[in-house]
């Protein structure tokens, strides 16, 4: 069979399978939109917890370190450093993630950590931003979540925010793509489901930036809706874009209370 049969083959069992899936109905599901919150972690073999888990293997402390340098790197007009205004990341950092993403009064719309992290670089240092998913930003991003490990995620989706926490919502719930599906179809209603011999996880976003093995590397949240997005034969929308900060802080919401684990390792 030549190459785009054979892909053409790959898409139509995809969708057979993804169809069947949420079309199935089973007693053994446990996934319900009043779940408490449970982190991906809980769904790992064991094997992989201990890579997390371990951080001298975890390869996600690859990247922290890299933010640590960063961190304390003069650079940009300014010459300046990250800590030449905030000091020692453990002291000043230590609840940053815990919050993010937040609203942004200068900008007048949320903003989430990698945004915050460009500001500071252009406005403070006199630097240019980032690329959105660049080593150094994902880096800077790790280092400075990871500081925040063991806090509960508590992002603020009142007052300025709730518009655009009604946006993510929204976005949550609905349906797209060929196989018009919606982020809760898998996250919520079919969560405890197997799929390709892995377990469907409530999706919660506690870990980010996550390394991720079938990736190889980091990725941030955004990575991980674009993914999702094409895995449902959707347009995905830029990285970085006001559609996917929205999201990212409803799926902030979903994981309140839940612990940091950047970086966290999946799979």
């Amino acid at each position: 069979m030549n190459p785009p049969g054979l892909r053409r083959l790959a898409v139509s069992v995809l969708l057979s399978v993804l169809c069947g899936l949420i079309c199935a109905s089973s007693s053994a599901a446990e996934g319900t939109a009043s779940a408490a919150p449970r982190s991906g972690y809980s769904y790992l073999s064991e094997e992989t917890r201990r890579l997390q888990d371990d951080e001298f293997a975890n390869p996600g402390m690859l990247w922290v370190q890299k933010g640590e340098e960063l961190w304390r790197q003069s650079t940009g007009q300014a010459a300046q450093s990250c800590q030449s205004c905030h000091g020692q990341a453990r002291d000043s950092m230590r609840t940053v993630a815990t919050r993010y993403p937040t609203y942004s009064p200068t900008l007048g719309r949320v903003i989430n950590l990698e945004q915050q992290i460009n500001r500071c670089r252009i406005t403070r240092l006199k630097e240019s931003a980032l690329a959105y998913e660049s080593e150094d930003l994902l880096a800077l991003t790790a280092f400075i979540s990871h500081q925040a490990k063991g806090l509960p995620v508590d992002v603020g989706v009142d007052g300025p925010a709730a518009a655009s926490f009604a946006r993510g919502r929204a976005f949550f719930y609905q349906r797209r793509g060929q196989l018009n599906l919606a982020c809760a179809n898998c996250h919520e209603r079919y969560v405890g489901f197997r799929l390709h011999g892995e377990t469907i996880s409530q999706g919660q976003v506690n870990g980010f930036p996550i390394y991720r093995e079938l990736w190889q590397t980091m990725g941030s949240t955004h990575r991980m809706f674009v993914w999702c997005n094409e895995a449902v034969r959707a347009e995905p929308y830029p990285l970085g874009s006001q559609e996917y900060v929205d999201l990212e802080l409803f799926e902030r919401w979903r994981a309140r209370g839940l612990p940091i684990e950047t970086p966290a390792v999946r799979r």
